[in-house]
């Protein structure tokens, strides 16, 4: 029962210290520390008075080193070959007592085991594997805790966008220098035939990969085939991406133009659909992030340029307009003379 108690007020000891807490928290010296997913390492000599909680890092305490509190560690390891004036406890990891290790209070394990090298000591209770129990002796349920990606960061995804952009617009410009008149075919098919273009490549997306597979299916079962089909999976894949990356180009082309007029600049066209393929990239990426409805754009916008793509010919002809002529009555010739 006694163990029982002293892993309850540890566990609330945890709680008391993440509540007020930072990653940064008592780096001044305070009366304790929490450490988020670095490791911890008290060097020899060294002293650290107040509890320690390490979340998802390992905790090193050299030779001849004090930590003259509690330690806590979820998912870590603890190698210890110093002084430890306090109880010990870890949840899903590893604890190893060098031979001057002294532990003063309990080590708890839970989910973990215990390295005990010859010469270490502890002067409290060993508790490997604890299992708590209510008073009726059955076991209460097991409550996982709720995962959270302590790994994820905002600015990774941003660089993630900005890097993409930068690659995308450097392409950009290099179409510029060599398939100019190309791409021009391009945007002013999204510009003229927006509505065509998207259905296009709708079309082009669902009915290209279907005839593709049906294509080398037919040739999978002549057994003989298997290497043409695995090069026209892929030679469609290629041209699939091929008509999208050349789709943005044109819209980013078309963005950069737009945006030189409405500032009222002349800039060079490699500057301009460079700059305007970036701009494109990075609002799109952008919006890509917003939950449920941000792709929905960045799939609408592809769906065009991949139409306008392929109206064209990948910009070997210009799009053919839909002209609507007006229809007129014909003149009537009949031309009858008045009654006398």
């Amino acid at each position: 029962m006694n163990r029982i108690i002293r892993t309850i007020t540890l566990l609330v000891l945890l709680l008391l210290l993440i509540a007020p807490a930072r990653p940064v928290y008592a780096q001044g010296g305070g009366p304790g520390k929490v450490v988020f997913g670095d490791n911890f390492t008290l060097k020899s000599d060294e002293e650290m008075n107040g509890d320690l909680v390490v979340i998802g890092g390992n905790v090193t305490i050299e030779n001849d080193a004090n930590l003259n509190g509690n330690l806590v560690v979820f998912g870590g390891t603890v190698v210890s070959d110093g002084n430890l004036n306090g109880d010990v406890v870890v949840f899903g990891g590893q604890i190893r007592l060098d031979e001057n290790a002294v532990v003063a209070g309990d080590v708890v394990t839970i989910g973990g085991q215990l390295d005990k090298a010859e010469g270490a000591e502890v002067k409290g209770e060993v508790v490997k594997n604890v299992s708590p129990q209510i008073p009726n002796g059955s076991i209460p349920p097991v409550v996982k805790p709720p995962k959270v990606n302590i790994n994820f960061n905002p600015f990774w995804t941003a660089a993630g966008i900005f890097y993409r952009a930068v690659i995308i617009a450097a392409l950009a410009m290099l179409v510029v220098v060599f398939l100019k008149p190309q791409m021009e075919y391009v945007s002013d098919a999204i510009v003229k035939q927006p509505i065509m273009s998207g259905g296009v490549g709708l079309l082009t997306v669902l009915g290209g990969p279907i005839t593709i597979l049906v294509v080398a299916l037919i040739m999978i079962v002549t057994l003989i085939l298997i290497p043409v089909a695995v090069v026209v999976i892929l030679l469609g894949a290629l041209i699939l991406s091929l008509a999208w990356l050349f789709g943005m180009i044109a819209l980013g082309n078309e963005v950069g133009e737009r945006f030189t007029q409405s500032i009222n600049q002349s800039w060079a066209p490699v500057l301009t659909a460079g700059f305007g393929t970036f701009l494109l990239m990075l609002v799109g990426g952008a919006i890509g992030q917003i939950p449920c409805l941000g792709w929905l754009f960045t799939f609408l916008i592809g769906l065009v340029g991949i139409g306008a793509a392929v109206l064209t010919r990948f910009g070997t002809r210009p799009v053919q307009s839909v002209a609507m002529t007006a229809i007129t009555p014909a003149p009537n010739t009949d031309q009858t003379p008045p009654a006398a």
